[in-house]
């Protein structure tokens, strides 16, 4: 089944980065020009899921997986209503695709939706320049072939630090995902960019999913009357995100159970008085290792983040809703990846974690996370304490498809 791509006409293509280095290759998707900040994605597979991230909102992805395109695209995996990447950047784009869901290839959709695209050049080279000099902006072109001219637009576009972008990607009114089965819980998850399957995650387990914007009032998310509230990913810096900040801080006030994930774990750690700063180069893909530091259990994780908070790893912070302490880190490089907030009995009363618990795409090891939620709501519900250490599962979660 051809995938379209080597049967038109070449275009050449050529990708600039801010500090100079070129690379020349061959276009795919749309042509045009795009602007963004290069980052890579480990992931070797999963490609769909993660260009219709919103967290990948005005960056231009670049896959060091060799080989992209294969199993085409279909239309059951897409993440949200659209493409967010700003771009797109592969070795070796596939001649075919050849799973049995696909629709249509990789370069169709990249075409029809406006994407521009670069194959054929050295990723390897590309993303080893990106560890050694970190992230940074980055322009692809199919009508501007001089690498001085290219470069110039690049330094004229914004940098991600200090970016607001949430408002982009979030949803323009209230959303409900219905529970499957019986309903047990009532969430009101704030959309900072939030991903199709988290929702879907939680309606497996019974939980009434209020999907609400992320400029939603505390009194707005009160009506909602809520066993739980969940803020979910998204991009840009967080520490221009003050609104969803002094929310949480509401929310906190009130005690209503909290769950965030990445965007919103790093919204909870300003919320506890911590700081944030940008990664060098961020953590991308879908086999990235983080240790439970209560249990020492180890998870391979998925994630899209280029900031962290800025915490004590192993001493807790007192805070005047509790004590607040680490309860993640990356075995890579000991970044912050969760955070949990206790009273003095070692309670949980709200928790957050740096990657993606729905595993979309990647693996299953976090799926616990949304069962702790679950336990979290329904002991506060009975009016009794969740003791820290009887949250954290010791196997994955069976309720995953």
């Amino acid at each position: 089944m051809p995938s379209g791509f080597f049967d038109r006409d070449h275009t050449s293509a050529l990708l600039v980065l801010e500090d100079g280095r070129s690379f020349r290759g061959v276009s795919f998707g749309a042509t045009g020009e795009t602007f963004g900040e290069a980052v890579f994605s480990t992931g070797m597979s999963g490609y769909q899921e993660t260009l219709t991230d919103p967290s990948y909102h005005r960056q231009v992805v670049v896959a060091t997986a060799p080989h992209i395109g294969n199993t085409g695209w279909n239309d059951e995996d897409d993440e949200s209503s659209r493409i967010w990447v700003a771009g797109y950047v592969v070795r070796d784009l596939s001649r075919v695709r050849s799973n049995w869901r696909s629709n249509r290839s990789l370069d169709d959709e990249l075409r029809s939706q406006g994407v521009v695209g670069i194959a054929e050049i050295d990723t390897r080279a590309l993303t080893r320049h990106l560890r050694e000099r970190g992230a940074m902006r980055v322009g692809i072109s199919t009508v501007d072939l001089d690498p001085a001219s290219l470069l110039a637009k690049v330094l004229d576009t914004p940098a991600m630090a200090g970016s607001d972008l949430v408002a982009d990607v979030t949803v323009p009114r209230a959303d409900v995902v219905p529970p499957v089965g019986d309903k047990r819980f009532t969430v009101a998850a704030v959309d900072l960019g939030i991903k199709d399957m988290t929702p879907t995650r939680m309606a497996q387990r019974g939980i009434e999913v209020h999907v609400l914007p992320a400029s939603v009032t505390l009194d707005d998310l009160r009506a909602v009357n809520p066993d739980g509230v969940f803020f979910s990913n998204g991009p840009g810096d967080p520490a221009t995100a003050d609104g969803p900040m002094h929310l949480l801080q509401g929310v906190l006030d009130a005690g209503i159970p909290y769950f965030g994930i990445c965007f919103g774990n790093q919204i909870f750690g300003r919320a506890l008085g911590f700081g944030t700063y940008k990664l060098k180069y961020g953590h991308r893909g879908i086999n990235q290792p983080v240790k439970d530091l209560r249990t020492g259990k180890v998870e391979i994780t998925a994630q899209n983040h280029g900031f962290a908070v800025d915490a004590p790893l192993h001493a807790a912070t007192p805070t005047r809703w509790g004590n607040a302490k680490v309860s993640h880190i990356c075995l890579n490089d000991d970044v912050v990846e969760g955070l949990e907030l206790t009273d003095d009995a070692d309670n949980l009363l709200a928790f957050s974690v740096q990657y993606h618990p729905e595993a979309a795409a990647g693996p299953h090891d976090s799926a616990y996370l949304f069962d702790r939620f679950v336990e979290v709501m329904q002991r506060r519900r009975e009016g009794r304490a969740a003791p820290a250490s009887d949250v954290h599962a010791d196997q994955p979660s069976t309720q995953e498809n």
